[in-house]
């Protein structure tokens, strides 16, 4: 059953469907477990640091039962956006209830499309990638295939990096930033691998241009089917979901920077990302918390991430980490005297 433990992440799902189903309160279920629930407990249960040895990490790593978890969450977001769809046309819906029920789609569009998508799109096999953008569709943001695996893991923790929050910026700001500039990183990455491998740019081998198809046709099927109304409320919910996704990416390398010798920075260390073992936040998420050790070796499986000593730890976990940054000054309050110590132990190894 410990094999199983990362089902947890369907207590969302669950809650996604009683909004969908629900009025009122009901509706707004899955953001309060995920933004309020989980952040309370998080406060009370100690993070846990500890490792596998090596021969569970080798017993773990080619187990197959947990590729099939994170296989599972492909369906489980397709049929509920058509449940999310189906919902959002019942006649006489309050403004209240819409509002919950597009949260809850958000909420899914983050945590099962996005974060997913994420760690399908680190293998290397063809159908893993393929599930991978199936679930990017779902929050429009297909793009993020290409700028997270080849900008965002080459560039982490340096001004060329758009999704990596420089010290003293709000989340506020860094949203626009991010969103923007990744977009055209996008762009940027493809049109140079197009151009190396001697493919046109108006070819079926540009993935940004079939990105975009792919996203506008999802969009004229669902106003052909439910309307402009509905199509409305399925963008706010996709904008909801890359929107928690780079609140994730703002907290997970807030200030942190890696030096320049000339030309050239430096390898990516664990030290260049922030970490956090509180345990509810690593199920929930498939242990992206565990971020140091996934930028170190990109290639390691969620199953089988680490602690790692040296980097930065995160006072709480995710949920509570993205609650902090909604508000800048508390956030600058608690993470930049997090910074403090970091450069201030920087200074004492170099001398």
């Amino acid at each position: 059953m410990s094999k199983l433990k990362y089902m947890n992440v369907l207590i969302i799902p669950i809650l996604a469907y009683v909004s969908f189903t629900g009025y009122g309160a009901l509706t707004y279920l899955p953001i309060a477990y995920s933004f309020l629930f989980i952040p309370f407990l998080e406060l009370f249960i100690k993070a846990d640091t500890t490792n596998l040895s090596e021969a569970e990490e080798e017993l773990r790593k080619d187990n197959s039962i947990y590729d099939w978890q994170i296989y599972l969450m492909v369906p489980v977001q397709c049929v509920f956006v058509y449940l999310f769809l189906e919902s959002m046309t019942e006649p006489g819906l309050a403004v209240g209830d819409r509002i919950g029920r597009i949260t809850g789609m958000g909420l899914m569009c983050g945590v099962l499309g996005i974060n997913v998508a994420h760690e399908l799109g680190h293998r290397t096999k063809k159908h893993e990638q393929f599930l991978a953008k199936i679930l990017l569709l779902s929050s429009l943001y297909m793009h993020f295939f290409i700028e997270h695996n080849r900008g965002h893991h080459k560039n982490v923790s340096t001004k060329e990096d758009p999704s990596s929050a420089r010290k003293n910026e709000a989340l506020y700001v860094f949203w626009i930033r991010s969103v923007v500039l990744s977009y055209f990183s996008a762009w940027k990455i493809e049109t140079e691998r197009l151009r190396r491998s001697g493919h046109s740019f108006l070819s079926i081998h540009n993935q940004m241009l079939l990105f975009q198809f792919a996203q506008l046709g999802l969009l004229v099927g669902i106003a052909f089917f439910y309307g402009g109304e509905v199509t409305g409320y399925f963008v706010m919910a996709a904008v909801m979901g890359f929107l928690l996704l780079e609140t994730v990416n703002y907290i997970e390398h807030y200030g942190l920077a890696r030096n320049k010798k000339g030309d050239t920075y430096e390898r990516v260390m664990p030290q260049h990302s922030w970490n956090s073992n509180h345990i509810i936040g690593r199920l929930v998420l498939f242990e992206l918390s565990r971020h140091s050790d996934h930028h170190y070796i990109a290639s390691r499986k969620y199953q089988i991430l680490r602690h790692i000593d040296e980097s930065p730890q995160m006072p709480t976990g995710y949920p509570g980490m993205m609650l902090l940054a909604t508000v800048p000054p508390l956030w600058f309050y608690v993470m930049n005297r997090k910074l403090r110590k970091i450069e201030v132990a920087e200074l004492k190894e170099a001398a």
